[in-house]
């Protein structure tokens, strides 16, 4: 599951415990990315809640099915398998159209953005994640604006660049720690977005 060792649900107690019971899926399945935290569980509760407000809160105006293919795009390019198939699961049960999400992976897997069925306003999103991941010091103002331009408003931007900055920390530690999709369910994921204390995995 991890190059480090991992404490299972069924010997946690304490706050890890208490933790792991806010994740579960069925079965009390805890996504092996959260276990790989379980020696400090802080970073725990802190990778959680990130990733609850950014990816999965009533207050986003971008709509949670394209967070979830920029997700999928930045793990991608950053060759990180875990983050794709869990993030891939999630985008099809969101977007419930097999063809068109099939048709957005083969794009991303391909590189070229052009072939997927996206507007051109999701286009530019995808473009500003790729700089933003592959060359994030060569990062300008024009940057922003060509988002902007192409009918992002400055809060949506704001979105966009935050699940792109999440997706790369994810990456980071899932490739770091030789986190593996073992025994893990795909495309759960904390889908009370009313309530940002409601981490279950459903």
């Amino acid at each position: 599951m991890s190059w480090i060792k991992t404490i299972p649900f069924d010997e946690a107690t304490g706050k890890l415990r208490k933790l792991y019971e806010r994740v579960t899926g069925p079965g009390n399945n805890v996504d092996n990315i959260m276990m790989v935290h379980s020696l400090r569980p802080h970073s725990m509760e802190g990778h959680m809640a990130l990733y609850k407000n950014v990816l999965h809160h009533s207050a986003n105006k971008v709509p949670k099915w394209f967070l979830e293919v920029l997700g999928v795009w930045v793990s991608s390019l950053n060759q990180c398998g875990y983050c794709v198939e869990h993030h891939f699961s999630g985008l099809q049960r969101l977007l419930k159209d097999t063809a068109r999400g099939d048709a957005i992976r083969t794009a991303i897997e391909a590189e070229t953005l052009s072939t997927a069925p996206l507007d051109e306003a999701q286009i530019a999103a995808m473009q500003y994640a790729r700089k933003l991941t592959e060359a994030p010091a060569e990062m300008v103002r024009a940057d922003v604006q060509t988002l902007r331009d192409a009918g992002w408003d400055d809060g949506e931007i704001l979105e966009i660049n935050q699940v792109c900055a999440y997706f790369s920390y994810a990456n980071r530690t899932v490739l770091g720690l030789g986190c593996s999709t073992d025994g893990d369910i795909l495309g759960l994921s904390p889908n009370n977005s009313d309530d940002p204390a409601d981490w279950g995995h459903r």
